[in-house]
């Protein structure tokens, strides 16, 4: 059971929510709903006993699982000796109870390997495996079918629908949304509030529909009221006897208290607007790889990958979690370097970075030092760019570590877009963002004339970029993008 009383939190002086009550009882299944930045992450945290509220109660009962978006640094993960060892401290399980778990999330892990050379989405499904298990009574769960397949989120769905205990689950994957929740809780990024609907998602999404339209409509009829009133008031602007002034003064008293009165518009939330710039100049050859080698503990996980982009071309990265992609990407990068082989870059390449782990960032550092030592801005610029990207106010000042997965995306998005970089490299760039973001992303990503390598699990997003270019890992072969390989696209 979770009851919230009167909780109000605020980073600094901007709110996130204001005098917030609820109750989720004993084994009732929960969506938490909101735009990016609304604080649904920050309110699994303060569930956990993660982070503390500025004002209000929080009760518990019960043993509390949280599995996040993300897996900065886990502890248990850490000094671990086996997946075995970190999934079922305990020893409460048998072998082929933990593989069973291990299949449906789709971990291609033996019991004996190491966690700690995983990658962001093994460790997260990892960390899945171990809450599953531990079956706790309240399972806080932050965007859990991220890094899965089809498959893997259907396995998901029905476990979570027969799951007996609490649920609260944070999830752009509409199909479990209204088959594993029986109430959604909306958090308004806006009025600060959280408002309850029973039943699943399409349910919510048709009350709310209803509901901004009667606010819309008594907003409409409360204006046309104060359109009255004032003619009225600016009549009585001409009476002059003591008894008209009395009467004045009534009036506007009345147009006041109607004012503060009158039903708001539904909000509609801001929307992020998006343009990269012209690429700057580069060589025909922007960047290629040479007989590039990688190998983790004995296992090789690229093996002599050789690629070479002509200025313009689009290459799509294809393949299973743990095949390589990531790996690449970082050896690109230089964050990580090859056993074997070489990086050649035009020394005019200038590359524009999204990676779903963030290793760019420096955690500790503000939204506003991030962007402008990054691009060298003043304030006025700086401030005036990461508004459209809905950085406001006291917003720039928050550490890098406090944000939402979502708003660390919104963060690099706007790192790329401040600058002409003529090649960019792309890991995951829509797993942390709601559709309307993906959709605003993919849009200005389409129009971009530079040369584009991408990591994306969504087919939709693929199909539309138009690579010119596959890559598949592990089988390590470039071939013409065609559709027919959207099937691959779906096992990463």
């Amino acid at each position: 059971m979770i009851q919230i009383s009167n909780l109000s939190f605020s980073y600094g002086d901007e709110p996130l929510y204001e005098k917030v009550n609820f109750i989720i009882g004993d084994d009732q299944k929960v969506g938490l709903v909101g735009p990016n930045g609304s604080g649904k992450t920050t309110l699994l945290n303060i569930i956990a006993g993660y982070q503390s509220q500025t004002e209000g109660k929080v009760y518990v009962k019960g043993f509390i699982g949280l599995v996040p978006q993300e897996i900065k640094y886990d502890p248990e993960m850490e000094k671990a000796k086996n997946t075995r060892n970190y999934t079922d401290p305990d020893n409460l399980h048998k072998d082929h109870e933990i593989r069973k778990i291990f299949s449906g999330l789709e971990i291609n892990l033996d019991l004996d390997d190491n966690p700690q050379k995983l990658s962001g989405g093994e460790k997260t499904k990892l960390a899945l495996a171990r809450a599953f298990l531990q079956h706790p009574d309240i399972l806080l769960l932050d965007e859990p079918t991220n890094f899965m397949d089809t498959v893997g989120k259907k396995w998901v769905m029905n476990f979570l629908s027969r799951y007996s205990k609490t649920t609260v689950v944070i999830s752009h994957d509409l199909a479990l949304m209204n088959n594993a929740i029986d109430k959604i809780l909306y958090v308004d990024l806006v009025t600060k509030t959280i408002d309850e609907y029973k039943g699943n998602y399409d349910i919510f999404k048709k009350l709310k529909e209803e509901k901004d339209a009667l606010q819309k409509r008594q907003a409409s009829m409360g204006q046309k009221k104060v359109k009255k009133m004032e003619e009225a008031v600016r009549h009585a602007m001409s009476f002059r006897t003591e008894k008209g002034v009395r009467a004045r003064v009534q009036l506007q008293k009345r147009l006041t208290k109607m004012r503060e009165t009158l039903p708001q518009l539904p909000p509609e939330v801001r929307k992020i607007k998006i343009r990269l710039p012209d690429p700057a100049n580069c060589g025909e050859i922007p960047i290629r790889t040479v007989d590039i080698s990688k190998s983790y503990g004995g296992k090789k996980i690229l093996n002599n990958v050789s690629i070479t982009l002509i200025r313009g071309e689009r290459l799509a990265l294809i393949g299973p979690n743990g095949a390589g992609k990531s790996t690449y990407i970082k050896i690109l990068m230089g964050l990580t370097k090859p056993d074997f082989g070489e990086v050649i870059k035009n020394p005019l390449l200038d590359v524009g970075f999204y990676s779903q782990e963030f290793e760019t960032f420096d955690m500790n550092k503000t939204v506003f030092d991030t962007f402008t030592e990054t691009t060298h801005q003043n304030e006025g610029f700086t401030r005036a760019f990461l508004g459209r990207y809905m950085f406001t106010g006291n917003k720039i000042f928050q550490r890098i570590e406090t944000l939402s997965g979502g708003e660390k995306t919104r963060l690099s998005i706007a790192l790329i877009t401040a600058k002409s970089h003529n090649l960019l490299i792309l890991d995951e760039p829509t797993t942390y963002l709601d559709v309307l973001s993906q959709r605003i992303i993919l849009e200005a990503l389409k129009e971009y004339k530079g040369t584009m390598i991408v990591v994306s699990h969504t087919p939709e997003f693929i199909i539309e970029l138009a690579p010119k270019w596959a890559y598949l890992f592990p089988e390590e072969k470039k071939l013409y993008w065609d559709n027919s390989l959207i099937e691959k696209v779906e096992e990463i």
